[in-house]
């Protein structure tokens, strides 16, 4: 009976493991859908010192943050890190525009910079990642900041 009654136990639980790791996909997606939305809406291309051509702000649902920024001098800058590395968001500026910084818990972000006519093409490693917003509210922030914590925890309980 003990053997049986196992087994049951046993056969429920990777009958239940598909509904779990569904439900964990679709709060990533959720997550990753809300960042991304914000970061795009929010983004604020007035604020660099070299004029934009464009720009590529990307979160994905396996947990990276890519943001690649092309220049009209044809430099391009990239970078990207895993949210599994997140550790918290600082804000610097008013409701009407500033800098969100991404930091990580280490020097984890990858730092890429491609045919930059002073320096050089250049790969580096930085502990953040800052992308500039504009009318932005504080309740905004707040949600992001709670969101990507909890992406990251979905993150490492995946791992």
């Amino acid at each position: 009976m003990n053997k049986f009654t196992l087994s049951l136990k046993i056969s429920a639980l990777l009958l239940l493991c598909p509904i779990f790791m569904a439900f964990n996909a679709r709060l990533l997606d959720e997550y990753t859908d809300y960042i991304q939305q914000k970061l795009t809406a929010h983004y604020d291309n007035r604020e660099e010192m070299q004029p934009i051509k464009r720009y590529e702000l990307k979160v994905t649902n396996t947990g990276f943050c890519r943001y690649k920024r092309y220049f009209e001098s044809g430099k391009v800058e990239y970078f990207s890190f895993n949210l599994v590395k997140f550790k918290d968001l600082d804000y610097y500026g008013t409701d009407k525009n500033g800098k969100l910084y991404l930091r990580t818990k280490g020097e984890d972000v990858i730092v890429q910079t491609y045919n930059d006519k002073k320096a050089g093409d250049i790969d580096s490693m930085a502990a953040y990642m800052m992308i500039p917003l504009k009318n932005i509210e504080p309740q905004d922030l707040s949600d992001l900041s709670e969101r990507l914590v909890k992406m990251n925890a979905q993150l490492l309980a995946q791992k």
